[in-house]
């Protein structure tokens, strides 16, 4: 045994425990209570984690709500006139709205409007839908039903499918899965709907013939007042007799086709002739305005979503079990294929099971330093034991607290490990050093829980108040850490319980002090290495001044690299799923649009690394609702997991862009981008860039938006880049001589019903069969609709009788003209948004930096501005909020080290190791060549309360050998070699259970590898911090305050 070993034993036999050991004593006089608490913790902790949901992220719901209506065919700028600006009158005095903006194209008006984070989401849409009810009264009678809802990530389809059939066309198809298969799903529990798109809808279409009908004298108008009229199911009253009454009602309705087509017509001249000799009607489907497809088949889509607080992992489950179900049952004809496009699940089970194999690595790692320091197989289990019995608290913690089971509460159990192995390693540790200075029985185990009792408390203390801060932020941060945060403070207090408990009340039955030839080949390298050490600390105590002056030149060296480095919010996580926007000129049908994705489709289907490729030709899908653009297409890639495929998706995006190139396609227009963390944006835009320009003509912002395009494209790292007007649709223009009009007795609103009638057909009435409604559509045929010159020849009907037949022609100008494809406004002022992407080459910071640069080089004229849309603000709170939430952390720390010391010298010793472990984090960050985001911040944060804990152990054991009388030197030399070994311990048992989530080995690590990463490096070189520059500064700090003492005492004297 060394000397510093002989005097560590005399010490500790001199010193007489001044505290009762508290609950720590209990539990080694009460073991087999404490064991029979830990099993039913065990138990509970079973339950508790069946109670738990699971998904990717915390529930997130923006404090945004979205109203979209739909009316087909309506060119933008009516729709903004008709249906944005009402909206957004009513919608803007909505209670607690901050911001309104809206975006309005052909057929379709958004209208978004935003709150404050804290504001209740659910009053919110309830105040919008009272004022969306009140706005519906000056909305036109064409659109759809209003739609709206909150902006909450859960909405979106947890898994998609495509329904195909090589024997059923089109109809039967949509029909079959509309009226069957989704059916099957929508009581599944947590399922919250089943919405199919795509395909074609059945109709009942009444085609008119122009010329007959104006031969009997019957306009349009007529026609459809008699379907209507003839096509009733009306309530007649009761009728009463002496003992009992029926109800009675008159079945009016067509039960087929035969009896439509018979329906009587009455003339003028009193004649009756029924609706089949002016009209033909048909069964028929509307008009195919969108393809969907999946690897090539065509079919139809089908989207699964979830309730808000549902399992995503046992709602797919439950979807899975009842397509096995309806396949064993055979209740799915075989013909139907159903092929997956989408599912959440899979990336998220990938990303748990990683998750979780971090955590359970860095255990065995943990417990591997353990066995190695310890020696002892039977002391390491009792650590063993302790970490699940301590995730188990904390799995009922979490369930009471109504977490889920999600990467950031797996990540906050992988770095809580490591943290709650420190507790029980100090108790462990110091039971066994009793056990071999001779203590008998359990005195040993009550003696040594006496002596760490207190300072477990403290340093679970310290580790508490570093990260509950952060339970006090709001905003998108607080969204996403603030589970992290309470499953991290839960791990930490069920260390401290366990260290108190379980570990006392096992480790005081195990009594063996036989050494292994491991534990002996180590006890002898760690003798030399405290001796080398001791020397070491002799040598820089005699020049204590130049350590801090060498670390603080090594904090300046690193600020830089903190301050200026690339800055990110977020990581970005690469789950493989990819989107292609692809828009081709204005006025490309439906046709030439699906011939030019079936090359890009072919293309990427041929490439090893994709697994799926799901195509939406000519619009979007939104529920049960769709946008029809027949020059756009949106392309969906599913690239297989990541450790399947040599590139990342940012370089695969690369690639394809360039294959899509050099194919040379005349007006097409590519728009790449990764989907990214489910749901969650970082500015008001839908993508990473978002400029606004505001002012009052639309040609001049199209003007300063075209320049501005022009000089962003200097930026490199920037992709995507597009602005919201930077293209026009061409429509037809019908101007209308009133007077002419007037003359023939003819108004705006009959001439408009009938060109209605004749392009897109009108919606008069329903036909039932069975339980099924289907849509009555009246229309002119199409072959005499097929250019402008057929249109001037639609034959208008005036209101009089005994007039002549009048053509559209005959009182209407029909010209092209160009309207914007989409109209933008932000707080009810037109704006033109420039949007970008950012690239792999470049962080958001940089790419703002960038901006910045740009639009001050640009002279807009009077009354026109650009704004960003708030990404940089972002930023900026997160900066800032760092900066608070660290200072905050870094007194709280201080205040609880100075209640336990009643002192603040010491303290403030301890505290001067937290800022210098911003030289390892820096360090860490450039080694990785990771960007500045907010897990790193979180990690530094997090630091302060962590780092402390060696400085603690250090000066405390300084101040009882000084206390014992030794010397200054003295005191610092054998408290450095002796506390050398446990500082030791806890650094790497703290570092290697954290390296297998900083290594981030998988699917879904990116969001917590720059915090393991941060607490990795500052943990690691803050130990060089506490065995150098701590016992230096102790050193000046007290030979000043020493010589000081005596100044004042010869002063005085």
């Amino acid at each position: 045994m060394s000397d510093v070993s002989n005097r560590e034993n005399d010490d500790l036999n001199s010193l007489t425990p001044t505290r009762s050991g508290g609950l720590a004593a209990w539990s080694i006089r009460h073991p087999v209570g404490v064991s029979m608490i830990a099993l039913a913790v065990l138990v509970l902790g079973l339950f508790a984690i069946d109670r738990l949901a699971i998904d990717l992220h915390p529930h997130i719901i923006y404090p945004e709500i979205r109203v979209r209506i739909l009316d087909p065919g309506v060119p933008a700028t009516v729709m903004e006139d008709r249906v944005t600006r009402q909206l957004e009158e009513q919608l803007a005095i909505t209670e607690d709205a901050i911001a309104v903006q809206s975006s309005t194209s052909q057929g379709v008006a958004s209208v978004d409007l935003s709150f404050a984070y804290g504001k209740d989401i659910d009053i919110a849409l309830r105040d919008a839908s009272t004022r969306l009810d009140r706005a519906k009264r000056f909305l036109p009678d064409s659109i759809n039903p209003p739609i709206i809802y909150k902006r909450d990530p859960s909405q979106i389809p947890v898994v998609e499918f495509v329904v195909s059939s090589p024997v059923r066309d089109a109809v039967e198809l949509r029909t079959w899965t509309d009226d069957v298969l989704r059916k099957w799903f929508l009581n599944l529990p947590g399922v919250a709907a089943a919405e199919v798109g795509g395909g074609l809808v059945r109709e009942v279409h009444i085609i008119p013939d122009q010329q007959r009908m104006a031969g009997v004298g019957l306009s349009m108008q007529d026609l459809i007042d008699a379907v209507q009229r003839g096509n009733r199911e009306d309530p007649v009253g009761r009728l009463q007799m002496s003992s009992h009454e029926l109800s009675g009602r008159i079945s009016g309705r067509f039960t087929d086709l035969k009896q439509m087509r018979e329906l009587p017509l009455q003339l003028a001249s009193g004649r009756v002739i029924p609706l089949g000799e002016i009209a033909r009607v048909r069964d028929a489907h509307a008009d195919e305005r969108l393809r969907v497809r999946a690897n090539g088949i065509a079919g139809v889509k089908l989207s699964i979503q979830k309730q808000p607080n549902a399992n995503t992992v046992s709602v797919v489950n439950g979807v899975e079990d009842r397509l096995k179900w309806l396949k064993d049952k055979a209740l799915l004809p075989d013909d139907i294929d159903i092929i997956t496009v989408s599912d959440q699940s899979i990336y998220i089970r990938q990303a748990l099971q990683n998750s979780a194999l971090a955590a359970a690595s860095g255990a065995v790692l943990a417990m591997l330093v353990v066995y190695l320091f310890l020696g002892n197989l039977r002391r390491t289990l009792i650590i063993g034991t302790a970490i699940p019995i301590a995730i188990m608290v904390t799995f009922i913690l979490m369930s009471i607290s109504g977490l889920t089971l999600n990467i950031m509460t797996l990540g906050g159990l992988a770095l809580g490990i490591g943290m709650l192995v420190d507790n029980t390693i100090v108790m462990l540790e110091n039971m066994y050093r009793h056990q071999r200075k001779g203590e008998a029985g359990l005195d040993a185990g009550i003696n040594a829980a006496r002596e760490v009792y207190s300072p477990i408390v403290a340093s679970t203390s310290t580790n508490l108040s570093a990260v509950l801060p952060f339970l006090f932020i709001g905003g998108l941060t607080g969204l996403l850490f603030r589970e992290l945060i309470i499953t991290i403070s839960a791990a930490i207090l069920a260390s401290m319980v366990i260290a108190l408990t379980l570990v006392p009340a096992l480790a005081a039955r195990v009594t063996s002090l036989r050494q292994s030839r491991l534990r002996q080949v180590i006890d002898s390298g760690m003798q030399a290495t405290q001796k080398q050490y001791s020397r070491l600390v002799s040598a820089e105590l005699r020049v204590a001044w130049l350590i801090p002056l060498l670390f603080i030149a090594g904090l300046v060296f690193a600020l830089p690299q903190l301050t200026g480095g690339k800055q990110v919010f977020l990581p970005k996580m690469d789950d493989g799923r990819i989107t292609l926007r692809l828009s081709a000129d204005p006025g490309t049908t439906l046709d030439e649009m699906d011939r030019i994705t079936a090359v890009i489709e072919d293309m990427i289907r041929d490439r090893d690394e994709v697994e799926s490729v799901f195509v939406l030709a000519g619009g979007f899908i939104f529920g049960r609702s769709q946008r029809e653009v027949p020059n756009r297409t949106t392309m969906t890639v599913q690239l297989v997991p990541l450790a399947q495929r040599d590139v990342s998706s940012t370089e695969w995006m690369s690639m394809i862009k360039m294959q899509i190139a050099e194919q040379k396609i005349a007006g097409l227009k590519v728009r790449i981008t990764q989907r990214g963390i489910r749901g969650i944006r970082t500015s008001r835009g839908d993508d990473d860039i978002s400029l606004r320009i505001q002012g009052p003509s639309l040609s001049v912002l199209e003007d300063i938006a075209d320049s501005l395009l022009l000089r962003l494209k200097a930026v490199d790292g920037l992709t995507n880049l597009s602005h919201s007007s930077d293209e026009d649709h061409l429509e037809l223009s019908i101007r209308i001589d009133r007077e002419r009009a007037g003359e023939l007795g003819l108004d705006v609103q009959t001439i408009s019903q009938t060109v209605q009638i004749a392009l897109e057909g009108s919606l008069i009435s329903d036909y039932i069969e069975g339980d099924r409604a289907y849509e009555v559509r009246l229309r002119l045929p199409q072959d005499e609709v097929g250019n402008q010159q057929q249109l001037r020849s639609i034959v208008l009907f005036p209101a009089g009788s005994g007039r002549a037949t009048v053509r559209l022609g005959d009182v209407a100008d029909i010209v092209l003209a160009e309207t914007p494809a989409t109209i933008m406004r932000d707080n009810q002022m037109r704006i033109i948004e420039v949007s970008a992407s950012v690239g792999e080459a470049l962080t958001l910071a940089e790419a703002l930096q960038g901006i910045d640069e740009v639009l001050a080089q640009m002279q807009l004229p009077a009354g026109y501005t650009i704004y960003e849309g708030g990404a940089k603000q972002l930023l900026q709170q997160g900066r800032q909020l760092t900066m608070i939430l660290l200072g905050l952390a870094l007194m709280l720390v201080f205040v609880v080290m100075a209640v336990q010391y009643e002192s603040l010298r010491d303290p403030l010793i301890i505290m001067l190791s937290v800022p210098f472990a911003a030289i390892g984090v820096a360090l860490g960050i450039k080694l990785t060549g990771l960007p500045l985001s907010m897990p790193v911040w979180l990690g530094m944060i997090m630091l302060a309360g962590i780092v402390v804990n060696n400085a603690i152990v250090l000066v405390e054991y300084i101040r009882q050998l000084r206390e014992r009388g030794r010397s200054l030197n003295d005191a610092i030399i054998e408290a450095a070699a002796v506390r050398l070994r446990p500082i030791l311990m806890t650094t790497l048992t703290t570092v290697v259970g954290m390296l297998p989530l900083a290594l981030a080995l998988g699917e879904g690590a990116e969001m917590l590898q720059p915090l393991a990463v941060a607490i990795v490096s500052g943990l690691s070189f803050s130990m060089l911090v506490t065995l150098l520059l701590v016992p230096a500064v102790y050193r000046l700090v007290h030979a000043y305050a020493a010589r000081a003492t005596a100044g004042s005492a010869a002063a005085s004297g």
